[in-house]
């Protein structure tokens, strides 16, 4: 990963976890240019029934990018709070401007926050739409610098169950900086989004990390 990119993931992660930037990575100066946003609502849209939805059956399958059509319209995802009870791992933040974050006694923080009313976010599927997400976080972020990765999609904590595709941004980590990683989705149909964040010490700690995160982590779907 070249230094734009590295720069991009601390800012990322900084802009996650409401800090400022990680050190070892730059700080970039907005483009004066660049379209301006307003903040998003953080708010729960009120859940609705769909007519012929079976939310059961949704929830019961992976939810690859390709599925996210199979969401009812409007309502949202729910992110679980079950890393707080693992080994190790600590609440510090419960809920607090629509996030909450966990540290652990190796020093890894994680920060993980969703969103509703995120229809501005969507393009024309929740893939693109996720890749659109990290770019409005970052602009210097490209979609080469994202990869591929999961979260557990309800279910329970430590037991088989179906998984959530994720794009995921991630930098090892250089001599003196903290590794870090930050994965998100947008969800088109339910006009909501998930974000984790993980930063740590090292390697070898974030790839620890990572494994927990997406095991107790869990993305609630929606149950209507």
């Amino acid at each position: 990963m070249d230094v734009k990119a590295q720069a991009a993931v601390g800012l990322v992660t900084a802009a996650l976890l409401g800090v400022g930037a990680l050190a070892g990575c730059s700080v970039g100066v907005p483009d004066p240019a660049a379209p301006k946003f307003s903040p998003t609502a953080t708010a729960l849209a009120t859940p609705t029934i769909t007519p012929g939805h079976d939310a059961a059956a949704v929830a019961a399958k992976d939810m690859p990018f390709s599925a996210g059509a199979s969401l009812a319209g409007g309502v949202p995802v729910g992110i679980s709070d079950g890393l707080k009870s693992a080994p190790g791992w600590a609440l510090v933040k419960d809920k607090v401007a629509g996030g909450s974050q966990y540290l652990k006694s190796d020093g890894c923080l994680v920060a993980a926050k969703v969103r509703a009313n995120q229809s501005s976010l969507v393009l024309a599927d929740d893939k693109e739409s996720t890749a659109g997400l990290f770019t409005y976080l970052d602009p210097t972020i490209l979609p080469a610098y994202l990869k591929t990765g999961t979260l557990r999609w309800g279910g329970e904590p430590d037991k088989p169950g179906p998984v959530v595709e994720v794009l995921v941004l991630e930098e090892p980590g250089q001599a003196g900086s903290k590794s870090t990683a930050v994965m998100a989705r947008v969800f088109g149909a339910a006009a909501s989004s998930v974000y984790v964040s993980v930063s740590c010490p090292d390697a070898a700690t974030l790839a620890a990390a990572k494994a927990e995160v997406a095991a107790r982590l869990i993305v609630v779907p929606p149950s209507n």
